[in-house]
């Protein structure tokens, strides 16, 4: 670097250029400045001696690099932050903005890590506050700044940090310095209230005073995403300041005399006030005080209007609303003076919130939230003060169900862009909330949504019967509201479940409302209504059914649900005939078989109707009622695409599955083998004329199509076996005839993934021994059979998948046809029904063949690529690890260049953030050091072929497991591992192999820890291996796993 300008010029390359390589040549050149600790003291030089911000913005981001990347020396780090604390009181007036930022949080990164180093780290505080004193406005910006950026870092996780040290920091500064803070950003609120005031000062306090209420206090580690809060654990010594009414109304002030986004903050800080705990008040004179005080502010906001008319402000201050309901009883607001002016004004407030339901859409969820956990605590009151819901509820109740109505004719009108039932996340909200609405005046709710239902279910009614049918929109918005009115009916349903009131009125007016909808679907595939399945809103209300009968069938299907819901029965019986549950039944089952015979394109309307069906199978009691009914018997002989048109759709083939693995479910539920082969009739249909075609005809999309479905088909009946007489069945049909079938597929449609991974994942699935289905006889050759059929399939597979050229998208093409085969592989080899030992005694070339390919296709991926699809890096490292447990022989016979490989990326693996497959490298390399200490250390076998071949790799790479023990030392004393105890496990086999290995990491670890440390450090070590004797039993293993919990304990206390 021949001179400062020359930096400058490419400091401002770096951050300015539009041109790529002139930004990439910059950072390479400047790279050495946040790598070499050397170039710091070229840093501060840089800062003293430059005018460029951007020269100023390298020096101040490579600082703050160094000081996170690496351990500097005490007097090094006091002496960049004296620098820094000096260079911002000196020059921060003249500096840009991003610039202060970076070196203002250089000076707070530097801090936290050396919180408990030195004493001097601690004085920030005091030294920020001089900031504050000083005459000047900049001054006291940064000074807010230095605050800010200090809470914000101390409450926030670092990478290089541990989580356990991170906490002990964040502690220590809560108790020493967080309420010192909190106490500043007040006092500056005060100073800084009024007009003239520069906004930016403002910004800066209300920003301190909101991150300091936003304090992870007790190292919950709230989800900063969601807007959800818990009970906020202010310490108590806050409490003064908390109880002083002057510190809710700064906050309520600064609400109306500012505009967003403070008036927004004015707010989010009241919410946390209004979230702290019970228990940080003196008594309950002092916390019905603050709520009292609470509530005026959130009224005299409602009487002005104050700010509301902003989305921001308008979100937040319903939030707001709802923390009070969540944190206070609503004994204690009924006690307040002037609740019933609040009440009134919060009652209308939400009506018209609904009735501007576009306008208010995100925030009704709070709304409803409040007034459903208001209702919900009525039961619980205990004092005779009057709550006034019983007059508001019922109003709310319709003023949603109406706003939802006026939704309807604005989506017919295209004047909204996204219809609010198409929202499910919003819209599940909402009805979670509705319910508890709704049965707090239930009967009259229920009338008004029966006076409501009536006349559309009548006019739609009607419009069945109209030839040609009426015109399109008015049907839309009558499906739109009928729509509407289902998912209702349907949450009030589900909110059975949860309601506190048993009494049989509630059943019979629950009865009324499902009438209604049982009434509606006997009129949906009628008439002129059959010719509307292509219409999204006939879709919707197809959708709303679907939920609708779930809910149902969760609260009233079943013996027990039945006994316990005579009222509901008898009321759908005067009503409908609908004497019991197994009528019920059926109308589901023939809405649902109505659904697949006319859906073909609504992939979401046949994915939720065949998610019923599962549902409805999956159920103990259910299953077995649905076996009662002719529909469902007639499905399970008619599985074709001529009367289930969605079968032949392209689009719906990955729906295929859940149908087949529901209809499997069913057959194997009874214990008949005789249902199962005319069950199987129709695919057995598929299967003859696949084999049939010829070879010249096996590449025409007709085949390819049909192998698709087919192959889904058979992967959802081979998920429905779950025991060994059901998978037998399926076996004893495949094999032998049609599994020729399956390595034809393969070898022809190589090229094809569409084809080929339906087909590996049957595959996989067939040979999962999962609930030991998978168990033959002792004198059955069937496992030896079965893995014969593996064998040929993926030889055949890997074999043509390695010889085609890799396309741009290689996970597309090829990696994710890998992964599978490795995982058919893994499932077959540690699936425990084959002896192994066979082929090579009868000279058998299938497991030598599977093994040779598997190694073979994992070797050609490159690590990388393996490592950045993460199923595909599940899938190798989980047959490495069945290699290395069950075939160790046949890894230590490998060349020594592929056996180091292997090894190298069992070592990537360990270092992986996938918890899954850095356990299974740990039970991989642990396997193959226990072989090594069995044969050669410990002397049992050591000039067997095995043995002298793992010597002859060790001599060659000295280095391999020292490597990997000083990576596993790393994950466990500087990382937070989860799984400390899988790692342990191969520690102590590479430890006993070698001990000076052992010795030799151990001065290099505590060569790199302060000086000051090292003595401490040395004596955990020397704990470590405290009554840990020089075997691999399992009692060993187990003392040397709880060593190293101490030992890390000890290691990572400062």
């Amino acid at each position: 670097m021949e001179s400062l300008a020359q930096l400058e010029v490419l400091c401002e390359r770096l951050y300015n250029s539009q041109d790529s390589s002139e930004r990439a040549h910059a950072e390479s050149t400047l790279q050495c400045f946040s790598v070499n600790t050397e170039y710091i003291s070229q840093c501060q030089f840089i800062l003293n001696n430059t005018s460029s911000p951007y020269a100023q913005m390298l020096a101040s981001s490579s600082l703050l690099k160094q000081v996170t990347d690496h351990t500097l020396s005490l007097p090094l780090r006091l002496d960049i932050r004296n620098y820094v604390v000096s260079y911002l009181g000196t020059r921060g007036r003249e500096l840009q903005s991003f610039v202060t930022t970076s070196l203002i949080q250089l000076l707070c990164r530097i801090t936290k890590l050396a919180w408990y180093d030195d004493d001097r780290f601690r004085e920030i505080v005091k030294e920020a506050t001089t900031f504050l004193t000083q005459a000047t406005t900049e001054h006291f910006y940064i000074g807010l700044k230095i605050f800010n950026q200090l809470v914000a870092e101390m409450n926030q996780a670092n990478g290089g940090l541990p989580l356990m040290h991170h906490r002990k920091i964040a502690c220590s500064f809560r108790d020493l310095a967080l309420f010192q803070i909190f106490q500043i950003s007040l006092t500056s609120l005060r100073q800084l209230n009024g007009d003239g005031t520069d906004e930016r000062l403002k910004e800066q306090a209300i920003n301190l005073a909101l991150k300091c209420l936003s304090y992870d206090f007790v190292g919950t580690s709230l989800d900063e995403s969601s807007e959800d809060l818990g009970t906020i654990q202010i310490p108590s010594s806050w409490r003064p300041i908390l109880e002083d009414t002057a510190t809710l109304q700064l906050f309520f002030d600064y609400y109306a005399a500012t505009k967003p986004p403070l008036s927004k903050e004015a707010l989010e800080c009241l919410i946390r006030l209004a979230s702290v705990r019970r228990s940080l008040f003196a008594g309950e004179t002092e916390r019905s005080k603050f709520l009292t005080h609470l509530m005026n502010g959130t009224k005299d906001i409602l009487q002005k209007a104050q700010g509301l008319a902003d989305h921001d402000n308008y979100h937040e201050y319903c939030r707001l609303l709802d923390r009070l309901k969540i944190n206070y009883q609503l004994s204690e607001l009924v006690s307040v003076e002037g609740y019933n002016d609040w009440i009134r004004l919060v009652a209308e407030f939400t009506i018209k919130s609904l009735q501007s339901w576009q306008w208010a859409s995100n925030s009704v969820y709070y709304l409803l939230g409040l007034w459903s956990r208001l209702v919900s605590s009525v039961p619980f009151l205990k004092i005779d003060s009057p709550t006034f819901l019983d007059g508001y509820v019922p109003k709310i109740t319709e003023a949603y169900i109406t706003s939802r109505f006026d939704s309807v004719q604005a989506v017919v009108q295209n004047s909204i862009s996204e219809d609010p039932l198409d929202n499910e996340e919003l819209l599940q909200d909402q009805l979670d909330s509705l319910p508890y609405l709704c049965r707090f005046q239930y009967e009259k709710t229920s009338l008004y949504v029966i006076q409501l239902m009536e006349p559309i279910l009548q006019s739609y009614t009607e419009a069945a019967k109209i030839t040609p049918s009426m015109g399109n929109d008015e049907l839309s918005v009558m499906e739109g509201r009928l729509t509407w009115l289902v998912h209702i009916i349907g949450a009030i349903i589900k909110g059975r479940q949860s309601s506190n009131s048993g009494a049989e009125s509630q059943e019979i007016i629950d009865g009324e409302l499902a009438a209604r909808v049982f009434q509606l679907i006997q009129v949906t595939d009628t008439g002129s209504h059959i010719q509307r399945y292509g219409q999204r809103s006939k879709q919707r209300l197809d959708l709303a059914m679907l939920c609708f009968f779930q809910n149902f069938q969760k609260v009233y299907v079943g013996d027990q649900a039945m006994h316990s819901s005579k009222q509901l029965y008898a009321r759908l019986s005067e009503l409908l005939g609908l004497q019991d549950h197994l009528l019920v039944l059926n109308v589901i089952v023939g809405k649902i078989a109505t659904n697949l015979k006319c859906y073909t394109q609504a992939s979401d309307v046949i994915e939720q109707t065949l998610h019923l069906f599962q549902e409805l199978a999956a159920g103990y009691m259910s299953g077995k009622l649905l076996l009662k009914l002719d529909a469902v018997n007639f499905i399970l002989g008619h599985h074709t695409r001529e009367y289930f048109p969605f079968l032949d759709d392209f689009s719906c083939s990955q729906n295929r599955t859940t149908f087949y693995a529901t209809l499997g479910r069913l057959l194997f539920s009874e214990d008949s083998p005789i249902k199962f082969k005319p069950a199987m009739e129709p695919i057995q249909q598929v299967l003859l004329t696949l084999e049939a075609t010829p070879d010249s005809a096996f590449r025409t999309d007709v085949v390819k199509f049909t192998l698709i479905g087919l192959m889904r088909d058979l992967r959802g009946i081979a998920m429905a076996t779950n025991s060994r007489r059901t998978h037998g069945l399926l076996f004893d049909w495949l094999y032998p005839a049609h599994m020729p079938l399956l390595l034809r597929a393969i070898s022809h449609w190589t090229d094809t993934p569409e084809v080929t991974t339906p087909l590996l994942k049957f595959m996989a699935e067939f040979v999962f021994n999962k609930s030991q289905r998978l168990t033959f006889d002792s004198s059955s050759p069937n496992g030896i059979l079965l893995f014969r059929e593996v064998s040929k399939l993926i030889v055949a597979y890997g074999t043509r998948i390695m010889a085609l050229p890799t396309p741009s998208d290689p996970y597309s093409f090829k990696y994710k046809g890998i992964w599978i085969m490795l995982t058919i592989l893994t499932r077959a080899l540690a699936g425990n029904y084959v002896n192994f030992g066979v082929f090579e005694l009868y000279g058998d070339r299938a497991l030598a063949d599977a093994l040779d390919i598997g190694l073979k296709i994992s070797l050609w991926i490159p690590l990388e690529d393996i490592m950045g699809f993460r199923k595909l890096a599940r899938a190798y490292f989980a047959l490495l690890e069945v290699l290395c447990h069950n075939h160790t022989s046949v890894i230590v016979m490998l060349e020594t260049s592929t056996f180091t490989r292997i090894v190298g990326s069992l070592e990537a693996g360990l270092k992986c953030l996938d918890l899954s497959i850095s356990t299974q490298c740990a039970s991989a390399v642990d396997n193959l050091a226990a072989f090594y200490f069995n044969n050669i250390t410990s002397g049992e076998n050591p000039n067997s072929q095995t043995a002298v071949q793992m010597a002859r790799h060790i001599s060659d790479c000295p280095t391999l497991f020292p490597e990997i023990l000083k990576s596993l030392f790393e994950i466990v004393l500087f990382e937070d591992c989860a799984n400390q105890w899988s790692l342990s496990r191969p520690m102590l086999s590479l430890i006993l192999i070698n001990e000076q290995i052992f010795n030799d990491l151990k001065a290099q670890i505590l060569s790199s820890q302060p000086p000051d440390q090292q003595q401490r450090l040395a004596g955990c070590f020397d704990k470590l291996m405290n009554d840990v004797a020089r075997t691999l039993e399992p009692k060993n293993r187990d003392k040397f796993t709880q060593n190293l919990t101490l030992f890390r304990h000890d290691f990572r206390t400062k």
